[in-house]
């Protein structure tokens, strides 16, 4: 299920439901948000604090379930991550989130809810850049503010070599519904009723500030779970600061990569500009996705309905 694009003056629930957003920088990016000509409400739970969460998990599990509620909210755009999303995932109302379809914007932490929510509903989500971690400081990147214009817009997203360097792992040709988001919170759902399916998918992977050992380890875990021989095609984004300390002996982050997802025998494409990146490139979750490793492409589907919403 695709949600109806947004038009000037709708209503955007801004949530937190994961860690409590900087303020600073969110101030900025509502004031980005206006200056699209939107409305914004302000979840309960986005100005409180617990420790590492933004609130108690009954505070932003509320939220999540006020703004899919309320009909006048038709998008919901998540302030920062963090960590906590998991802890609520059990406890959301997938009946009520799949009857009021709606665009749901975020990554990061954020990854646990848009697998949980569009493998629970059918619901097409988007990995895109928050408010307080990426819109709202001050060396945002272009590229960065323009994502948010697929919202408004029913136009497929392409990506090519004009954005980025793109490398190709492993030669071939996919197709999908695109699915993935922070590798870490990925791992995270093995074993759950939320665990990641990537049967005849395109999985998408990124991380931020892990070591090469680490991502050794998260990698050999999907491997294990065969969640790379299921995916048709793996697309790789940013790993931001994913690099050894210094002097320290180590694999490289591209030697563990290559030698965890080459034995899959599927189509693999690197170096995106979607993730912990600047500029962060938004995509859709859910829509039908190509990828052709021989001409560097990769094009997904609109994310959105082109007629107007209700």
């Amino acid at each position: 299920m695709k949600a109806s694009k947004l038009k000037v003056g709708d209503t955007i629930g801004v949530i937190a439901p994961a860690s409590p957003p900087k303020p600073e920088p969110l101030k900025n990016a509502l004031s980005f948000l206006e200056e699209l000509g939107l409305d914004i409400k302000l979840g309960k739970s986005v100005h409180k604090k617990y420790g590492y969460l933004a609130g108690y998990d009954q505070e932003r599990i509320e939220d999540i379930h006020m703004m899919f509620k309320d009909s006048d909210v038709k998008a919901i755009i998540c302030a920062c991550g963090g960590f906590g999303t998991g802890r609520i995932a059990s406890r959301l109302d997938y009946n009520l989130i799949g009857k009021n379809p709606k665009i749901f914007w975020g990554y990061s932490d954020i990854t646990f809810l848009h697998t949980a929510i569009h493998q629970q509903t059918g619901i097409v989500t988007f990995h895109g850049p928050m408010l307080s971690s990426d819109i709202g400081l001050s060396d945002v990147h272009n590229l960065t503010r323009k994502s948010f214009e697929q919202l408004f817009h029913a136009k497929d997203i392409e990506y090519t070599n004009k954005l980025s360097p793109l490398e190709t792992v492993v030669e071939g040709k996919a197709s999908g519904p695109v699915i993935g988001g922070n590798l870490t919170l990925l791992v995270s759902t093995l074993g759950t009723p939320f665990e990641l399916d990537t049967k005849g998918k395109i999985l998408f992977i990124e991380d931020i500030d892990e070591k090469p050992y680490k991502v050794d380890r998260m990698m050999n875990q999907l491997k294990m779970a065969g969640i790379f021989h299921d995916a048709s095609g793996i697309i790789v984004g940013d790993f931001k600061n994913c690099v050894p300390e210094k002097h320290e002996q180590s694999l490289t982050l591209d030697e563990v990569l290559k030698e965890h997802i080459s034995d899959a025998g599927i189509p693999v494409l690197k170096g995106f500009h979607i993730g912990h990146s600047s500029p962060s490139i938004a995509i859709p979750l859910g829509s039908m996705g190509r990828m052709n490793t021989y001409n560097q492409t990769f094009i997904v589907e609109t994310g959105i309905r082109e007629d107007e919403n209700k």
